[in-house]
């Protein structure tokens, strides 16, 4: 296979180029810019910093990835910004390489859809079969789970965690942590109910949605503490392991839960 390079693009000569990749007119790779196998890079793009991506990507005109994070404590340190396989990311978007203050790395998984003029800042994990749409702006230290739909023009605050299968409203701000399973939207992110027609084209079971079901009645209609629904659910997870990815993220959630 062979690479497929426009004569007006720049392409440092310390970059690895996999084969299979096309790099399209005017853009611009840099020298600790990796690209896996069968890439496609559109035209007008800006590749830099210590970015490593997998095989079958692609990247649209005008996207900048691999800059330095948008953050006054940066020194200029060589972190890093990892993008996994089969990934769409289109026109305008910024992804930022990492800082020391966090884990000094982003990094972006598998199969994504990653729509126009969105923006994955420092320190963010995205998963994988996610889908942001045009204008979402991850903050900082960010998580985004996997399956993950969040809606176009929606800020994320920092480190907040969106969990497994969760759907974000368009225009909804959130400012506090997304349970797995749960649709939200509101000027302030506020919880609508489970992502049920999500969960059946995923291949959950009836069962296993009334559980999922179940379990946010828990969490939010039953007049619970949050601390008393996180047992009650912890507890039900025993017999229903689709719940377990309550107890993981009750675990990592730092910043509170939308309510």
């Amino acid at each position: 296979m062979t690479i497929k390079i426009h004569p007006t693009a720049i392409v440092d000569s310390n970059a690895i180029i996999g084969a299979g990749t096309e790099v399209g007119a005017y853009s611009i790779i840099g020298p600790k810019v990796v690209l896996g196998e069968n890439c496609w890079i559109g035209n007008h793009v800006n590749l830099t910093g210590n970015t490593t991506f997998g095989s079958n990507c692609k990247v649209y005109h005008f996207a900048s990835i691999g800059e330095a994070p948008q953050d006054k404590k940066y020194q200029g340190e060589d972190t890093k910004l990892i993008i996994g396989n089969n990934n769409t990311i289109r026109e305008y978007c910024t992804l930022n390489t990492g800082t020391v203050q966090g884990n000094g790395q982003t990094v972006v998984g598998d199969n994504n859809w990653i729509m126009a003029y969105v923006h994955i800042a420092h320190d963010c994990i995205v998963g994988n079969n996610t889908i942001l749409a045009n204008g979402v702006t991850l903050a900082g230290h960010v998580t985004v789970k996997d399956w993950v739909i969040i809606g176009g023009v929606s800020p994320v605050h920092q480190f907040c965690v969106i969990g497994e299968h969760a759907m974000v409203g368009g225009q909804t701000g959130v400012s506090q942590d997304v349970p797995p399973y749960t649709m939200c939207s509101g000027y302030r992110a506020e919880p609508k109910g489970i992502n049920s027609e999500g969960l059946k084209r995923r291949g959950f079971n009836t069962a296993q949605i009334e559980n999922i079901k179940q379990a946010y009645k828990i969490l939010y209609r039953n007049g619970l503490s949050y601390s008393e629904a996180k047992t009650f659910i912890e507890d039900m997870a025993d017999e229903s392991p689709e719940l377990k990815l309550y107890t993981t993220f009750f675990n990592e959630s730092t910043r509170g839960i939308i309510r």
